[in-house]
């Protein structure tokens, strides 16, 4: 099967690359023509067009927008209404309505809609579903995530909606329910409407609660979570992608309680290659994808909750 990506900007190349050792590389759209002069050398087995009529008029079924962030609707919904299936990088859109519209396309036209959110291909992660389903550590109480370090600064979406959409993706699918309350604050230091630090908190149904703080402005890279539950807690390092089973707890005699601690889970294989893997399976099989795009709705429709407050 073939796949053409839109966008060969920094991620699009991942994206072109590892389609191209999948043998998968159907076509390249892309508006720099210094770029598609480098990409024409670089992978020939790919047309590499400058108009996206040209690939909507091919008989390439399936496309990847890896397009800035405020351009992805109109070019999603371009590729769905010309009978592609449409994998979306994050977010699928910067606006609810925009989100809708998309899903009720692909569902209309009964075409694939995936949304690019990479960690929930992360193994580890399908991994933490499955133990929390499964009661390790009884009942949930609560989620804490972080995402920091010195990354690169945009002018056109905060930290939030850069970074953070990963992570409140992941945790919409970790507790499995939309939130019914949040709370946010977030530091503009760079730019004057831009928030370079967020704090994020949302209250779930039967009284979990998780919270994400995310920076770009940070001094070291730290990117992972602590999940609390009553029995027991799962600390997730996403770089070395070990999970770490803490025996620990409080008792109702208000007396800590120390088991120990061991590491429970070591993850393995390449997110971004897992993701088009499944992409390309969906697309062959009629399958709804894990980040399809109800789930990438979900996730706008708090991201455009946390706006709305910081505005306000």
């Amino acid at each position: 099967m073939n796949v053409a990506v839109v966008g060969a900007g920094a991620w699009g190349k991942n994206h072109i690359r590892n389609l191209h050792e999948m043998g998968a590389l159907g076509a390249i759209v892309e508006t720099g023509e210094a770029a598609r002069e480098a990409l024409a050398a670089q992978y020939p087995e790919a047309p590499v067009w400058d108009d996206l009529n040209r690939l909507i008029e091919s008989d390439i079924t399936a496309a990847i927008v890896v397009t800035p962030a405020p351009t992805h609707y109109d070019i999603a919904m371009e590729l769905l209404q010309g009978g592609k299936d449409v994998f979306i990088e994050k977010p699928m859109a910067l606006r609810v309505l925009h989100a809708e519209d998309l899903v009720e396309t692909a569902d209309k036209l009964e075409r694939v809609l995936m949304v690019g959110h990479l960690l929930l291909h992360q193994p580890a992660i399908q991994w933490l579903r499955d133990a929390l389903n499964g009661g390790l550590i009884g009942k949930l109480h609560s989620i804490h995530q972080h995402r920091l370090g010195l990354g690169r600064a945009r002018s056109a979406e905060n930290v939030l909606w850069s970074l953070g959409v990963h992570d409140v993706a992941v945790v919409l699918y970790l507790v499995g329910k939309s939130p019914i309350g949040l709370s946010i604050s977030g530091h503009r230091v760079l730019q004057t409407d831009v928030e370079d630090d967020v704090y994020l908190h949302l209250n779930f149904p039967d009284g979990v609660q998780t919270h994400l703080h995310c920076s770009w402005l940070w001094p070291n890279k730290d990117r992972g979570m602590v999940i609390v539950g009553n029995d027991a807690m799962l600390e997730y390092n996403e770089a070395d992608q070990i999970v770490t089973l803490h025996k620990k707890t409080i008792g109702t005699d208000l007396m800590n309680v120390d088991h120990g601690s061991e590491v429970i889970y070591e993850g393995s294989g390449q997110p971004l290659r897992l993701e088009l893997e499944h992409f390309i399976k969906c697309c062959q099989e009629r399958l709804t994808p894990i980040s399809d795009g109800r789930n990438g709705l979900e996730a706008i429709k708090v991201m455009q909750k946390t706006i709305e407050k910081l505005r306000s």
